[in-house]
């Protein structure tokens, strides 16, 4: 389950992917295979969620992992590399590692 929560060790990854709309539904059924077959099985995954846009031209992956590498080191891992590169064929994407550094509730009335 995803936790967001500030000062942890965790390292968050934000990944946008950029295609075009036809091919969104796609693309999320690649990553979620991928995720499927080998990422949720690794050590120190923690959780991962898709995001699609409305306009059809994004999808967002939002992981979380006990390390940077634990991150690193599923990426050796040649399963998932098939729909990945399926994937970069007709996507682009801008990868992020992130931390987080604050997070906000609603105020109390």
């Amino acid at each position: 389950m995803t936790h967001i929560l500030a000062n942890t060790e965790m390292v968050t990854l934000i990944n946008v992917f950029t295609v075009e709309p036809i091919n969104q539904d796609r693309l999320i059924e690649l990553l979620t295979q991928a995720t499927e077959v080998s990422v949720k099985y690794a050590p120190g995954f923690v959780s991962s969620s898709l995001h699609r846009s409305l306009d059809g031209t994004k999808v967002t992956m939002y992981a979380q992992w006990r390390s940077a590498e634990d991150y690193q080191a599923m990426r050796n891992d040649p399963r998932p590399l098939p729909y990945l590169q399926e994937a970069m064929t007709f996507a682009t994407f801008e990868p992020g590692m992130y931390e987080v550094v604050k997070t906000f509730e609603p105020a109390k009335e």
